[in-house]
């Protein structure tokens, strides 16, 4: 008589649907950024810091929505921090005198025009970089966008006190592994970086940047 594969079957359904729920249709693999010849990044572990939601998509996307930060925090090598802003040049159209990071405490934020949690933090970032001016330099890094929204995006969070370089190729971003807005690279007086994607909101970056004063 023929045999019955119908309980060979119905396994074979069940550990297809087990395999579906671990991998739902639509999800994204995360790939780390390779490697650059001058950059070095690893991963430093959930714990280093409580990152809030990003916003997600590119400037063809135009898109608002937060997503989940893949990424708490990377480390970025070291002496590369200067290198990276050879030849910036600022929303203003002065050159960014990229010398002024060597052997000084620096955070570098990197936002789009576009990117609503970008906007809505603006104000945080720009009372905290009043307030440790003497100690830090804090300076934006613009990119995803045009020239012209750059400015709007300058102009309507009243950030014009902050120096903000225009990275309109990208570069700057790769350099430092940026791949979601806003960002927040820490260069260190010794050349070393860490970068947390994701909001970190006002309180957030004041107790960092007084970690990063302290070592």
């Amino acid at each position: 008589p023929p045999k019955d594969t119908s309980t060979s079957r119905r396994r074979s359904s069940i550990a297809f649907d087990g395999n579906a729920a671990r991998n739902p249709a639509g999800s994204i693999p995360v790939r780390v950024p390779p490697k650059s010849p001058r950059t070095h990044l690893r991963l430093i572990g959930a714990a280093a810091a409580v990152i809030l939601p990003a916003c997600g998509g590119g400037i063809d996307s135009q898109a608002n929505e937060a997503t989940p930060a893949e990424r708490p925090a990377v480390s970025v090598g070291r002496a590369d921090a200067p290198k990276a802003f050879v030849g910036a040049v600022t929303l203003a159209g002065s050159a960014f005198d990229s010398s002024s990071l060597a052997g000084n405490d620096a955070v570098a934020w990197f936002w789009a025009p576009w990117c609503v949690i970008c906007r809505s933090e603006a104000p945080e970032i720009a009372d905290v970089a009043s307030r440790y001016s003497d100690q830090v330099t804090l300076f934006g890094v613009a990119g995803r966008g045009e020239l012209d929204a750059m400015a709007d995006f300058v102009s309507d969070t009243g950030t014009e006190a902050i120096t903000h370089v225009a990275d309109l190729d990208g570069s700057i971003w790769n350099s430092y592994g940026i791949y979601g807005q806003p960002a927040f690279a820490f260069i260190d007086d010794d050349g070393s970086v860490e970068v947390f994607i994701g909001s970190m909101g006002g309180d957030a970056l004041a107790e960092r940047i007084d970690a990063l004063i302290a070592t």
